[in-house]
């Protein structure tokens, strides 16, 4: 299976960049993993809500772009929004485990940048997950949904993690 994590935005801090590189290592033994940045835009403080939509609508395109180049391998693309469906761990490798056996050998992961993801991209997306009702800088994001698709390959092993 590949699983690629479409961002907004990169990742200077090193240690997210470590942790990001511990949970690829550890899921290289389980599926294809890569991982997809576009650039982001600057958001300055007291932006107008015109100017969000502006940045938010760049951003999608430049998210689309690459969305569009990937729906040939009949990827099923999910959208992180704070508004999408809610699971536990248990479920989430359920749903990696259902789309593998249906015929979908790719799973697309999009993370937004600072003010989330635009309409297009929501209304391309295949499902809306959410993780929480909080907002996590999307750096954090990227590191909570490796640990989650590392659980979810653990579970749909058999293996044991810890809860």
């Amino acid at each position: 299976m590949k699983i690629s994590i479409l961002c907004v935005g990169r990742i200077k801090e090193k240690y997210w960049n470590d942790a990001i590189a511990e949970y690829t290592k550890r899921l290289s033994r389980y599926c294809s993993l890569q991982i997809r940045e576009v650039p982001d835009e600057a958001v300055p403080d007291n932006a107008s809500p015109a100017l969000e939509a502006q940045i938010l609508d760049t951003e999608g395109k430049r998210l689309m772009k690459c969305i569009g180049s990937d729906s040939g391998s009949g990827s099923f693309v999910i959208a992180l929004a704070i508004d999408g469906k809610k699971m536990d761990s248990v479920r989430l490798s359920e749903k990696i485990g259902s789309l593998a056996v249906s015929g979908h050998s790719h799973i697309l992961f999009v993370i937004g940048g600072s003010l989330g993801l635009s309409d297009q991209v929501l209304k391309r997306a295949d499902m809306k997950l959410s993780f929480s009702d909080l907002t996590f800088p999307h750096q954090l994001m990227r590191v909570i949904l490796l640990e989650q698709i590392y659980r979810s390959f653990r579970i749909l092993h058999h293996e044991p993690y810890h809860k």
